[in-house]
């Protein structure tokens, strides 16, 4: 491990695709009182993914949204591993077929090196589920969670 490693953690796409990633969850937020995060690092440290996505998802808190509709978006980039974890309001109401498609969709994208790509799909993907059962509202909604990307280790 290099002294400088540390820089590297956001390393993981050149800024023009993070400042995409970012603009699709917002772009996706804007229709949903619904939040979407993104959680990327190097290895993920479990044997299944949907683990860590959990580990992660409550380690950044995000089972504290009011409707219980926040989704994390996980991905182990040197692994090759990826999961979609939803909170339960919006897992039970879009049911489990439609979450494991994501992650099916998600891998089809990764095996073409469509990294980017996958992660801005998967989230207008869960923004359309957000949307459809939890419709923005002009009057009350505030953006519970932040929209930036959270590169781990």
């Amino acid at each position: 491990m290099g002294l400088f490693s540390f820089l590297n953690k956001k390393d993981f796409f050149p800024e023009d695709e993070k400042q995409r990633i970012v603009a699709a969850i917002r772009a996706t937020e804007q229709q949903t009182s619904g939040e979407i995060r993104v959680y990327v690092e190097s290895k993920c440290r479990f044997v299944d993914p949907l683990d860590r996505a959990a580990e992660v998802f409550w380690g950044l808190k995000m089972d504290h949204t009011e409707d219980r509709n926040a989704v994390l978006v996980y991905v182990a980039m040197r692994d090759h591993q990826y999961a979609v974890f939803a909170d339960e309001g919006i897992f039970k109401k879009a049911g489990e077929t439609f979450w494991k498609n994501e992650v099916v969709a998600m891998n089809e994208r990764f095996q073409q090196g469509q990294v980017a790509d996958a992660i801005i799909q998967v989230v207008g993907d869960i923004g359309n589920a957000l949307h459809q059962h939890f419709p923005y509202d002009r009057s009350n909604d505030k953006n519970e969670l932040p929209d930036d990307i959270v590169f781990g280790a």
